[in-house]
């Protein structure tokens, strides 16, 4: 990963070189979590896709529910066809994400969020 940065963007100095080789090392357990849709007679491939992130969910909610630390990201490495290519996957297969499980070391600090009614749109029949 640090050698494909380093192609990327070699303006980059040692500091930022050092974070990524540090990427996957933050937590004991990182697991790729990959999705591979295709057409199928039965199942539209958005559902497939959706599928992925319903197991990258479903691993944090369990995760939580066992008293673990956990964090679903994707970051440049999910979208970098490069890293496909390091990482053996096909020309069908994206990363869904990685999910990062372990302990925390130090205070959550979660990011601003909109308020969700906000997000909310109600309709129906007038």
């Amino acid at each position: 990963m640090a050698a494909r940065w380093r192609e990327l963007h070699p303006e980059h100095g040692e500091e930022s070189l050092n974070f990524q080789r540090a990427m996957f090392l933050r937590a004991p357990v990182v697991i790729a979590v990959i999705s591979k849709a295709a057409p199928h007679p039965k199942i539209p491939e958005w559902e497939q896709v959706l599928s992925a992130a319903a197991v990258c969910q479903n691993m944090l909610i369990a995760a939580t529910a066992l008293g673990f630390a956990c964090a679903w990201n994707t970051d440049w490495m999910a979208y970098d066809a490069g890293m496909a290519k390091i990482m053996g996957l096909s020309l069908q297969e994206r990363v869904a994400g990685f999910v990062y499980l372990g302990a925390t070391t130090a205070p959550l600090e979660d990011r601003p969020r909109p308020d969700p009614f906000s997000l909310l749109t109600r309709w129906g029949q007038a």
